[in-house]
């Protein structure tokens, strides 16, 4: 991921949660920040939930991350750090309508390439891309997204960045 950051123009650091645990690294000096997927908590379903506990029962990290996210800077959660991230919603400012992810319907790991639909929305990190169909490898035990009684918000409130689409471009849960 860093990689991929410092070939698009950015300076990327990698920074491990040791690190900031430790207070090797202050989470004050940076201006944006990727939570990585992988199984970094372990090789386990619902390692995201482990590494969300950790912050939000440590009381110096919870505050470091609580200031980091007041700012509002740009985040991106991928896979675990996505799953992690919508279990900080406590913690990060308006995010009280961010969904949960669940076990799969099927009860598997699933693995595929699925197409998406980007929505017109105010993500920085689609911006310019609204309407654009795209193929994305997923792979995840715990993917289902659960809206519980906040479908209705999520539509009004345009906060979907990206739909599952079927051949003819239209939503689908397929």
């Amino acid at each position: 991921m860093a990689n991929a950051f410092a070939k698009s123009g950015f300076k990327a650091v990698d920074v491990t949660m040791n690190s900031i645990i430790d207070n090797e690294e202050s989470l004050k000096s940076y201006s944006g920040m990727v939570f990585c997927g992988g199984f970094s908590y372990g090789d386990v379903l619902g390692a995201g939930g482990g590494w969300a506990k950790a912050i939000l029962f440590d009381d110096e990290l919870r505050r470091a991350f609580e200031d980091f996210f007041s700012k509002q800077l740009p985040v991106l959660g991928v896979c675990n750090g996505c799953q992690m991230l919508s279990q900080l919603r406590e913690i990060i400012p308006g995010a009280e309508n961010w969904p949960s992810f669940e076990r799969n319907n099927s009860g598997q790991f699933e693995s595929r390439t699925v197409m998406v639909k980007v929505s017109g929305n105010s993500s920085p990190w689609l911006e310019g891309l609204s309407g654009c169909v795209v193929p994305v490898a997923v792979a995840h035990g715990e993917g289902r997204v659960e809206l519980g009684d906040l479908t209705g918000a999520v539509e009004l409130d345009s906060l979907v960045a990206m739909r599952y689409v079927g051949p003819s471009d239209e939503p689908t849960e397929d």
